[in-house]
């Protein structure tokens, strides 16, 4: 795949009176957590053609242009009825108002909390909208009969999914979905797609998982032959798979003992991105999130899942000087409703000043929280190294956590297999990775050879770990070995805890190989290596990795070895 390709717009039918219209995007979107693995990704809409004619999710504003010019191409836009919206959010609104320039006849289908958004968006309350609540339908004609399903979670309030008997497809907008981008339209060899759509799903739904589990048991009731989703392939092969693998990862989610209660609103969508980043920080390392958007919450809603909480994390936008008033009635909710000896966190983003995340602070500090990360600020829109630090404080978070509850449970000693598996023996490590303005690294053990031919190796990378999102198919990394005699200072510098964006580099000698990450020049030798593949172990991924290059730095030295006494310690 080409991250130099043109964007363009892929048009193709896929059922009866149905084609997809695919906004494709070769090179990453946008700066949010879930388009990290930089695959690209596409928008999808659809066109049903029959007595009366809709659009489905017409794409946003970086796509306009192209697609309104490839839709004219093949109807004409005069004799567009309906356009169904899955969500509405501030970045569709260009394509919207294009649209209705063209064709003002046009009817706007979405829920009720999407017409509220779409005025908003739209600058007009004089719109045409019909809401859909869920028993309501729309009758296009030749067997067309649209069904609409409401699937809201905290991100998207107002998410809508549509159902064509006629077709059997059902239209799940984020639902389903992978940002990947390539020129296949359905997911033949869909195991491939795996990787993508359980990193879609960890990014995007994890925090939602209640919500997830509430949809899939609405959608449950339909016949369905495809998944028309808002990204990636259409899921057509993988249906069946993909819907067991939404109910098993959303009960890992449900069904953890220990939950962090996130807390926010969002003016222009900033602050919610920097939520998404702590949410999956905090799933990361075995963690649940009950990702909770004030604005559209009950009190009583907010105020159990404060009391069920380990800990709670608030966040707000600034506007006009202050929190939205939402954020300070959950503000008043968390105080009188969590014990100080719950961990809290804060953050937010601004335009001009951050007065709204002062408040917050300020308010739990009088109160006697103590804080779980540094309170992040952030001005206007997050870049990648903002959402590194914002994944990491979410990581310190879950884990402090998890070591107050480990304080109050006395300790096991080990067993005797766990003694017997620790004394397994392994090279003592680092693996270093950089891209772009992301760069992170860990010490490592759990390393073995894999191949010969090409030479490859396998390495084991804890869920919790920062450096984990740079171990994903396709990404680069320095396996650098330490040379017994002086490891014990490189040991020690990446055993210590280091805060959330902190420089892992700092101090220590080293420079960059072909591939973008460290070298540490100290080091007995290295290796740089590329991502085939990954297999979920437990509470580890196991990484396969082929070498590309590597050179022995010191001839005499011997690689240093690791010796554990247990299987459950380092």
């Amino acid at each position: 795949m080409s991250k130099n390709k043109p964007r363009d717009v892929q048009v193709y039918p896929i059922a009866t009176d149905t084609r997809i219209l695919r906004s494709r995007s070769w090179s990453r979107l946008r700066f949010e957590i879930e388009y990290a693995l930089a695959k690209g990704t596409t928008a999808n809409s659809y066109l049903i053609e029959s007595d009366k004619n809709a659009i489905i999710d017409p794409p946003g504003e970086t796509f306009t242009e192209i697609y309104l010019e490839a839709l004219q191409q093949r109807f004409h836009l005069e004799d567009l009825d309906y356009v169904i919206l899955g969500h509405v959010n501030p970045n569709r609104a260009a394509t919207l108002k294009a649209l209705l320039a063209i064709a003002p006849q046009i009817t706007f289908v979405c829920s009720n909390p999407g017409a509220i958004n779409l005025r908003g968006a739209l600058e007009n309350s004089d719109l045409q909208i019909l809401v859909m609540r869920g028993e309501e339908t729309l009758d296009l004609g030749n067997g067309h009969n649209l069904q609409f399903i409401p699937t809201p979670n905290p991100r998207y309030a107002d998410q809508l999914c549509t159902y064509d008997p006629q077709t059997e497809i059902l239209y799940t907008d984020k639902l389903f979905g992978a940002h990947v981008c390539g020129d296949q339209v359905f997911d033949e060899g869909w195991e491939v797609y795996n990787e993508d759509r359980r990193y879609y799903f960890d990014c995007l739904m994890a925090p939602h998982a209640r919500q997830v589990e509430t949809a899939l048991e609405k959608l449950a009731d339909f016949p369905v032959r495809m998944y028309a989703n808002g990204h990636g392939p259409l899921v057509r092969y993988g249906l069946i798979d993909l819907t067991k693998s939404y109910r098993e990862w959303s009960q890992q989610q449900t069904s953890a003992d220990l939950t962090v209660a996130l807390i926010y609103a969002s003016a222009y969508g900033n602050t919610a991105t920097l939520a998404q980043a702590i949410a999956r920080g905090i799933t990361k390392a075995g963690v649940a999130v009950e990702s909770i958007n004030c604005e559209f919450t009950e009190p009583e809603e907010i105020r159990a899942a404060v009391e069920k909480a380990g800990g709670f994390i608030m966040g707000s936008p600034t506007l006009g000087g202050h929190a939205p008033t939402p954020v300070q009635t959950a503000l008043g909710i968390v105080l009188s409703t969590a014990t100080n000896n719950k961990l809290a966190g804060v953050f937010g983003s601004f335009g001009w000043s951050g007065e709204a995340v002062d408040l917050i602070e300020g308010k739990l500090k009088d109160a006697g929280y103590r804080f779980g990360f540094d309170t992040i600020r952030v001005k206007f829109k997050p870049d990648d190294a903002t959402l590194q630090l914002c994944e990491e404080a979410g990581t310190d978070f879950a884990q402090a956590l998890k070591k107050a509850r480990k304080v109050r449970s006395p300790s096991q000693p080990a067993t005797t297999v766990e003694q017997a598996v620790g004394r397994i023996v392994g090279s003592l490590c680092v693996l270093t990775a950089k891209e772009g303005d992301r760069s992170s690294a860990m010490l490592a053990s759990w390393v073995a050879q894999a191949s010969f031919n090409p030479p490859g190796l396998t390495i084991a990378v804890a869920k919790e770990r920062a450096v984990e999102t740079l171990t994903h198919t396709g990404n680069k990394f320095v396996l650098n070995i330490l040379k017994e005699g002086n490891h014990l200072g490189l040991m020690k510098h990446f055993l210590k805890p280091f805060g959330p964006g902190q420089d892992r580099f700092a101090d220590v000698a080293a420079q960059e190989a072909e591939n973008g990450s460290p070298i540490l020049t100290d080091a007995l030798a290295y290796l740089e290596c590329s991502v085939q593949n990954r297999m979920e172990s437990g509470d580890h991924w196991l990484v396969y990795a082929t070498v590309e290059n590597g050179k022995l730095l010191d001839n005499d030295g011997v690689t240093a070895v690791h010796h554990r006494k247990s299987a459950t310690h380092y």
